[in-house]
């Protein structure tokens, strides 16, 4: 009898550092997926400002481009 509760003791011991491992190595997926849309939800913001700005004709470079347009006409 004592040598079955060992031998569960070890087989639960192996399944705990195991799950601990793929606890870290999800826990370092989660990290690196919340920088990515960190970055995703950044250049999102980018857009829609710079759609934002066209649409309201303040656009810098629309605005430059048509200054020269109208210089060389």
């Amino acid at each position: 009898m004592r040598e079955q509760l060992q031998a569960r003791l070890e087989e639960l011991k192996r399944e705990f550092e195991t799950g601990q491992a793929r606890l870290r190595e999800l826990e370092t997926q989660e990290a690196r997926l919340r920088e990515t849309m960190l970055r995703i939800s950044g250049a999102i913001q980018v857009l829609e400002e710079e759609l934002a700005g066209t649409q309201a004709g303040s656009s810098p470079k629309e605005g430059d481009d048509a200054s020269a347009s109208a210089e060389t006409a």
